[in-house]
């Protein structure tokens, strides 16, 4: 009894699955194609995908939990592997180049590196001679993440790249300094600044911030305090100074104008807006209660571009309203929680960051594709776990968090 799956997140999982399945269905409905096991149709395909992943993490519960841990660098390889020939011989589809397309089916390596990664990390981070307050160590934990992260972005895939920020939740739980996680957000907060601001004004800011920390706040002044803030200073002074290169020469134009799109120096509702736009009015449309199961007439209409994929959110908008948005949203948060509440009862460091890795993973992909949908956030393509159409992302999704789940069967057990 001890060691059975967790049947909470089992259960979680499927109701997200079925529930996402319905949408969907609803959004590529056709009268002419109405039948559910209708492989001509995306609802008929996904059938196939949900029953395939079905299979596949019956298999993972029945596989010996060690074995993930020791063949950790071995899938990590392969799929960079996968990574490399996906640049060689990928198939170029809506200006990125991450799919191999095998005539009857495609494969995006992007979304099983997610998996491979956490996998690769976790054993990483858990091997007894590792002192992470070492800069090697911290060195080699970055180096996993970042050579993933570098391929996928040279497949101009910038939304699957982003979600390798994800790791950095795991190691802060594992004693990674929060002064990380800060100089992450102050570059964010800067690089959103610097295309809306004068710099000039931008420095002048920091300046005062500075001038204010040293003779205001301070107590005690020494050398190195003034070391430390000039140095800071300096580095987010030329920071500031080199979004524009960054904005001009690194993103690709369709990403430049969802940012301003986003930011209000844009309103171009018919371009790269469009999908953005059409969302919105979606969701709105919805009202408290929605229009009804296969009533959204803007979902029927094919209003909304992709609107089976990364959209999927506006579908559940309009048809379920804000209530079933809220439940949707619900479900994930106890999924998110009960990963959490897992995680740390592992006795394993392997389990333990891997268990942070699925939640931090799972809620990065819940944040910016919501978040996208409502025009908080700009549109970088990334789906809906265990609800968007797709075979790759539903079979990386299932993985990662059954890979998990039959870890935690062994968490009693003395290490």
């Amino acid at each position: 009894m001890e060691n059975r799956i967790d049947w909470i997140s089992v259960t979680l999982y499927i109701v997200i699955l079925l529930f996402g399945w319905m949408n969907i269905y609803a959004a590529c409905y056709d009268e002419a194609h109405s039948a559910v096991f209708d492989i001509a149709t995306l609802h008929g395909k996904q059938i196939i995908w949900i029953a395939f992943s079905a299979v596949i993490a019956l298999g993972i519960t029945l596989v010996e939990p060690k074995i993930f841990s020791s063949i950790a660098y071995i899938i990590y390889l392969v799929v960079l592997g996968l990574l490399v020939l996906t640049l060689i011989i990928g198939s170029a589809t809506k200006g990125g180049l991450s799919w191999i397309d095998f005539g009857f089916f495609k494969f995006q390596a992007s979304e099983f590196a997610k998996f491979a990664t956490a996998l690769a990390l976790a054993k990483y981070m858990s091997s007894q001679d590792i002192d992470y307050s070492q800069l090697s160590a911290k060195a080699k934990a970055w180096a996993i993440i970042l050579i993933p992260a570098a391929l996928i972005l040279l497949q101009h895939d910038t939304g699957s790249a982003l979600v390798f920020a994800s790791f950095l939740l795991p190691l802060y739980r594992e004693g990674m300094s929060p002064k990380i996680l800060v100089t992450g957000l102050i570059a964010v907060i800067l690089f959103v600044l610097a295309l809306l601001i004068n710099k000039y004004i931008i420095v002048g800011v920091l300046v005062l911030i500075a001038l204010f920390y040293l003779f205001v706040w301070l107590n005690k002044r020494s050398r190195k305090h003034y070391v430390w803030v000039s140095a800071i200073l300096i580095a987010c002074t030329l920071f500031t100074f080199s979004v524009d290169f960054v904005f001009d020469n690194i993103l690709e134009p369709h990403q430049r104008d969802r940012i301003y799109v986003l930011l209000g120096k844009s309103n171009d509702t018919h371009g790269s807006g469009y999908n953005v736009y059409q969302s919105k009015i979606a969701i709105g449309s919805g009202g408290f209660t929605g229009k009804g199961f296969l009533h959204g007439t803007l979902t029927k209409a094919d209003f909304v571009p992709e609107q089976e994929t990364d959209f999927i959110f506006c579908t559940v908008g309009e048809e379920w309203g804000f209530v079933g948005s809220c439940i949707v949203l619900g479900l994930y948060l106890v999924l998110l929680l009960r990963i959490i509440k897992l995680a740390e009862r592992q006795r394993s460091v392997f389990s333990r960051f891997y268990g942070y890795s699925v939640a931090s993973i799972l809620f990065l992909h819940l944040f910016i594709n919501i978040g996208m949908v409502l025009g908080l956030l700009p549109v970088i393509g990334i789906p809906l776990p265990f609800f968007s159409y797709g075979g790759s992302s539903l079979i990386a999704f299932t993985i990662l968090l059954f890979i998990f789940l039959r870890q935690d069967t062994e968490h009693t057990k003395p290490l």
